[in-house]
This record gives C-alpha cells, sequence and structure tokens, in this order.
C-alpha cells in the first residue's frame, strides 16, 4: 500500500492512502472504550483528537518537505527528519517510539483476525493466526507494486461496501435515546484508543514524495483523507452504542451486538477483519522500509527479506503468547507511542526546525544587509 503510491501520485490516491491506514483496528475498539462516556461525550473527543492528529500531520509534511528541499531528493525517512531538526537523543527517542508502536499495532491486528479466523474456519487459533500473517505478510514481500495496490484497492471496497451493509442493517434497531448520554468524567480513559485511531502519520512522508512536496495538495491530502474516518468512526459509534439496550459497561459492546443480532454478527465480523487488513498491509510495508533504513539494506521487495521477517514474526510469536491481548497492545501503543511518536515529536521537530530558519534566515539578512552597507560606503 505504501509503494503503491509512488508510482500513481494522485491527490485522490493520496486521500485514499491515508483513509486506509487509518481505518484499522482501533475503530473495533472505539464502542468499547466509549460506553461508559456515552456517545456525545465521544464525539466531542473524536472530534478533538481528529484535529490534534491532523495537526501533527500537518507538521510532519512541513518538515519533511524542508528535509526534501535541503537534501535535495524525496523518499526522506522518519529517521532523517529527526536527525536533522532533533539530533541523535531525538532520533533514539523516535526510533524507539516507532518500534513501539508498530509492533503493538502488529500484535493487535494478529491477535483479532486470528479470532475471527477461528470462528469462521473452525481451526486453532494458531493457525488462523498463522494463515493471515503468512498471506498478508506474504503479500507484502512477495506482490509486486500492482499486486499491493490491487488488493488493497479490493480490501478498501470491501471495508465500504460491508460498512455500508452494516449501517443499513443495524439502523432500525437503533434506539436514539440511547445516544443522548453524555459522560465527560469517562472521557480521560477513552482518549489513547481514540487517538490511535487516527493514526496515519507514518505514510505521510510516502505522500510527500508522490505529491513532490506540493504543501498545498499534501495539506488537502491530510484534511480530506482523515475526514473519511472520522465520518465512519462517529456512525459505527453511534451505531453500536445505540444498539446496546441492557448491555452493562465490562462487555465488550461487539459481543454483545453480534450475540443479540444474529444478522449483523457475520457482516461485523466481515468488515472487522478487512479493516485490519489494509492497515495490517501498510503497517507492514512501513515498518519494513523503516528496518530497511536503519539496518542500511536496500528498501526493494524481493530481494531484503530481513526486514519483513522482523516485521511480521515478531508480532506473531507475542501474539500466539497471549491472544487475549488486543485491547492492551491497543492501550500500550495509544497510550505511549502515539502520543510520542505522532504527539510530542511533530512539534518538536517544527519548533527546532522554525527556529533553525529564523536564525538561518537572519544570518543571511545580516549578511546580505552588511555586504550592501560595504558597497555604498565604497561608492
Amino acid at each position: 500500500m505504501v509503494d503503491m503510491l509512488t508510482s500513481v501520485g494522485s491527490l485522490s490516491s493520496a486521500i485514499l492512502l491515508i483513509a486506509g491506514t487509518t481505518v484499522g483496528a482501533g475503530i473495533l475498539a472505539i464502542p468499547a472504550v466509549t460506553q461508559e462516556a456515552g456517545f456525545l461525550a465521544s464525539s466531542f473527543t473524536c472530534v478533538v483528537s481528529w484535529l490534534y492528529m491532523v495537526t501533527t500531520g500537518l507538521l510532519i509534511a512541513e518538515v519533511n518537505v524542508n528535509t526534501m528541499c535541503e537534501l535535495g531528493s524525496g523518499g526522506v525517512s522518519l529517521v532523517s527528519m529527526v536527525m536533522r531538526t532533533l539530533g541523535r537523543g531525538g532520533v533514539l527517542a523516535g526510533c524507539i517510539s516507532y518500534l513501539f508502536i508498530h509492533y503493538a499495532l502488529l500484535v493487535a491486528y494478529i491477535a483479532r483476525s486470528s479470532e475471527i479466523l477461528t470462528s469462521a474456519l473452525g481451526v486453532p487459533q494458531w493457525i488462523a493466526a498463522a494463515i493471515f500473517s503468512a498471506g498478508f505478510g506474504g503479500l507484502c514481500y512477495f506482490g509486486s507494486q500492482r499486486v499491493v495496490g490491487v488488493a488493497n484497492g479490493v480490501l478498501v471496497a470491501g471495508i465500504i461496501g460491508s460498512f455500508s451493509v452494516l449501517v443499513f442493517a443495524a439502523a432500525g434497531d437503533l434506539d436514539w435515546s440511547l445516544l443522548l448520554k453524555a459522560n465527560f468524567g469517562a472521557v480521560p480513559q477513552s482518549i489513547p484508543i481514540i487517538a490511535l485511531s487516527f493514526v496515519y502519520q507514518n505514510v505521510v512522508p510516502v505522500v510527500c514524495t508522490s505529491l513532490e512536496g506540493d504543501l498545498k495538495q499534501i495539506r488537502s491530502a491530510i484534511v480530506w483523507g482523515t475526514s473519511i474516518p472520522l465520518i465512519m468512526f462517529l456512525i459505527w459509534d453511534a451505531l453500536i452504542l445505540g444498539s446496546l439496550t441492557g448491555v452493562a459497561h465490562s462487555e465488550d459492546p461487539l459481543l454483545a451486538l453480534r450475540s443479540t443480532n444474529g444478522n449483523i454478527g457475520p457482516i461485523i465480523e466481515v468488515f472487522s477483519l478487512l479493516a485490519i487488513a489494509t492497515s495490517y498491509i501498510g503497517f507492514v510495508l512501513g515498518l519494513a522500509d523503516f528496518l530497511a533504513d536503519l539496518l542500511k539494506l536496500p528498501s526493494g521487495r524481493g530481494n531484503q527479506p530481513i526486514p519483513y521477517l522482523l516485521s511480521v514474526f515478531p508480532p506473531l510469536v507475542f501474539s500466539l503468547l497471549n491472544p487475549d491481548i488486543f485491547f492492551k497492545a491497543l492501550d500500550f501503543a495509544g497510550t505511549y507511542g502515539v502520543l510520542i511518536l505522532f504527539g510530542i515529536l511533530p512539534a518538536a521537530m517544527a519548533w527546532s526546525e522554525r527556529g533553525w530558519l529564523c536564525h538561518h534566515v537572519r544570518y543571511h539578512f545580516c549578511h546580505i544587509h552588511e555586504e550592501f552597507s560595504l558597497r555604498r560606503k565604497k561608492l
């Protein structure tokens, strides 16, 4: 999915890439963490989180484009951006945060997808996890840019189709009075996973390269690409929370809805699996490219198996060691990964760069002013 955009290079492709990366496993956990807060309070949290994540993505884009201009080349990685603005200490923090959040999310994706496949296929969970990892991990490694692009397009179409069917099927049972609940005291505990649901920043460098550093188009891609998931998250949260009559707060809303409505259950399973698959592809490709850069290896597919093995195998092992790790992995990634990697670092990079730019501009202005003064004295 990441490489797909480079060959297309259009604004619409950038929007779809960002939207497809954003809609992942986080959307499955939103009803569980917003149930106590209620729809009104959680909607407010979703909008604020969206604004925050859009802002950090725009900051990353700004630093990325400036780094591209300074280095005179595209394909600028997070490592290069952090090294240029924050130095080696920033690189260490960025690398640790990047690896942490990617591995945590991949563990969550495999754990949740194996549950779905175990229920659908009737196979042991370790076999289901291996099938999912081998299938989509193999696609990332062996598939060409065209094959990965087509596969991702089919998955995104499936997400939109299944989500539309889900909305149509569940809207009739919606209790609108349940959507009026607002408990803002329960909002803080939902913020990590809601913020995690809006993660897309790992593909911003790809978008910057594809759109050739055109900041106007890049900003449009970020805003529109994240607006689509925002609308989906709000509709999804309303559908689930508005259908939970008599469900205890300790119970997973999705499990409760599947058990009470036999028609909606299979649709939720299909939508969940497709949403996980699209994000899994994007995160495997992103992590593999990051590891290749970190290990000083070529980033091309098909000739460097080590980055892909390191991207696919460890998350598979961790998910098998603790099959119930889905919510824990999401919570850890949201709390410790997102807030550092896509919250603090973008602001720190932009602050450092703007300070450096101001100093750079002042230096050249003073230098030009001195030359002009000398020339006037000679005259």
